[in-house]
């Protein structure tokens, strides 16, 4: 256990002995093990407010309240299977926005998870030692709700929070075939709180050698979203676009997603430029499925109670939809 003193003349007690003259430092007044020195400063520290939750990396679900005294906050759900690109997409709009390349009218104002933004991105930039790659798999682990990276962008009309939940697709997999599992809790949380729902369509694996598996995924994981919606912004997101898709597997997507969501919207978004495109470090698509994020209208629909802390946070983040 680390240990400090108190005393203004004592150095380096653990060197040179005690300063004040006691045979052993355990029985010196001045000295404070750091528990005991924690517990004085939790016993002095005034109880008028609280401290800020937050470190910079992602945030949990009890500090969403902090962002509701200031503007609207607006949660996005990105549905998806692993390996589909929802954090190589997460990754992509903060590298653009943080360069000031945004939708038109939209510009950076700052975020309170810049660590796992970063944690994110990091892996999509030119290095000395490397180029850049995708980021790497968001893992599942034990945890029970995603991480939520905030973005706090200037819009014409105001200022607007954005919180983005970025969760393994592990969680979505097991949610479209078992709603109420216990390995789709957390995919079921996103599902519950979020305001603007991205299911996304892995356009490398519809066209690989798995496509069927892959059709049979997103299928499924339409019919759970479409009746999950509640009257929410849908958006079908064709991923790595850059990948040509065979035009039946294409129907087979779009008839599934008719029947399942009803209206939608659909983007092609993709990490690559088209051939002969320019700007060239814009990617494909990005910057259009943010911009209608943003402006999309607000939906109203009914809150199902959820299991304590999911309704804590179903009722802050209603009220800040309010």
């Amino acid at each position: 256990m680390s240990r400090q003193c108190s005393h203004p003349g004592c150095l380096a007690p653990d060197e040179l002995g005690c300063q004040v003259g006691e045979s052993s430092l355990q029985q010196c007044k001045f000295w404070l093990s750091s528990r005991d020195a924690q517990e004085q400063a939790a016993a002095a520290e005034p109880d008028d407010g609280a401290r800020l939750p937050w470190t910079g990396n992602a945030m949990g679900a009890g500090a969403i309240g902090f962002l509701s005294g200031a503007t609207r906050t607006r949660l996005v759900g990105v549905f998806g299977v692993a390996g589909s690109g929802k954090t190589s997409l997460l990754g992509a709009w903060y590298l653009l926005i943080g360069r000031g390349i945004g939708p038109k009218g939209i510009s950076f104002a700052g975020s309170l998870t810049l660590e796992g933004w970063e944690n994110i991105a990091g892996n999509l930039r030119w290095t000395g030692a490397h180029g850049p790659s995708f980021p790497p798999h968001t893992s599942s682990g034990s945890g029970r709700h995603p991480g939520l990276l905030h973005l706090d962008l200037q819009v014409e009309d105001g200022r607007h929070d954005l919180l983005f939940a970025d969760a393994p697709g592990e969680w979505f997999s097991r949610w479209s075939v078992r709603r109420e599992g216990q390995d789709a809790v957390g995919a079921a949380w996103v599902s519950g709180a979020a305001d603007v729902l991205l299911v996304i369509a892995d356009s490398e694996e519809l066209a690989g050698q798995r496509l069927g598996t892959a059709r049979a995924s997103l299928q499924s994981l339409l019919r759970r979203v479409g009746a999950e919606r509640r009257g929410r912004p849908v958006a079908l997101v064709w991923t790595k676009c850059d990948v040509q898709v065979d035009e039946q597997m294409r129907t087979a997507v779009k008839n599934a997603a008719d029947l399942a969501l009803g209206t939608y919207e659909t983007f092609s978004v993709s990490m690559h430029a088209a051939p002969g495109q320019e700007p060239y470090n814009h990617g494909q698509g990005l910057l259009e499925l943010l911009d209608w994020i943003v402006r999309v209208g607000d939906a109203t629909f009914p809150k199902k109670a959820l299991p304590h802390p999911e309704r804590d946070l179903l009722q802050i983040v209603g009220g800040v939809r309010a």
